[in-house]
């Protein structure tokens, strides 16, 4: 297998930048002052970095061995085998004394604060005794008011909860009554639909009726019909303006 396509060569060159770019940035922790922030951060990303750069090593390991139990079905023979067993431990020592300088120097920095800390209580034993008990105190007065802040919380939950539950139950209420109205509204506009259906029938019916009679009694009998109307209307005005 050629190493542009060999999944080991993808794999070292990745780890190579990881390396390279944690070579970088140890000499950029070397130049940093000990006494500002930057270092401290670079100190942790450093330690960051060394960890997964030997996992990935590891990995790396992992995959040589089972490389080394067929070889032929790899297509690699025992000098290319011994080459990648030699770059993984030239890389996992490099990392290695990277990251044992920089946690020898944390080390070496937390102690003196340490030793500080030990002389102080060593030296004042009482006035700590004294801020221990009331700092004790003032917890459990904490405790007891957090206690009851929470039970008073709960409290006034548990009422919210009734109230939106009455809420509930009165929208549910509301929404029935609706639902009973649009069910008889519904119910009326099928009862009105069903009588205008009849009247129109009826009305149908009766022009029907009136066109037959018109048609019997010819251009006379219309003439009549209508100076009877016109005479019956009249009668009807003066029945009811003027008595």
């Amino acid at each position: 297998m050629t190493p542009a396509r060999d999944p080991f060569y993808i794999v070292k060159e990745e780890i190579q930048a990881s390396i390279d770019k944690l070579q970088s940035t140890f000499k950029q922790w070397e130049q940093a002052p000990l006494d500002i922030g930057e270092r401290v951060h670079l100190t942790k990303e450093l330690l960051s970095s060394c960890e997964s750069i030997e996992w990935q090593v590891d990995e790396l390991d992992k995959a040589i061995a089972v490389a080394v139990k067929d070889p032929a079905r790899y297509s690699l023979d025992v000098i290319e085998l011994e080459r990648r067993r030699k770059w993984t431990t030239t890389s996992r020592h490099q990392v290695f004394n990277i990251r044992r300088t920089v946690q020898a120097e944390s080390k070496g920095s937390l102690a003196p604060n340490l030793n500080g800390a030990h002389h102080e209580l060593m030296r004042h034993p009482n006035d700590y005794n004294s801020k221990a008990g009331r700092s004790d105190s003032d917890t459990d007065d904490f405790i007891s008011s957090e206690s009851d802040r929470q039970l008073l919380l709960m409290k006034q939950q548990d009422e919210e909860l009734d109230e939106l539950s009455a809420s509930v139950q009165r929208i549910g209420g509301i929404g029935l009554t609706i639902h009973d109205e649009l069910v008889g509204q519904e119910r009326i506009l099928d009862d009105l639909s069903l009588e205008m259906e009849t009247t129109s029938n009826r009305l149908d019916f009766v022009q029907k009726k009136v066109a037959v009679v018109m048609k019997k009694a010819g251009a006379k009998g219309q003439f009549m019909m209508i100076g009877f109307l016109i005479v019956l209307f009249i009668i009807l005005f003066v029945l009811v303006f003027f008595t």
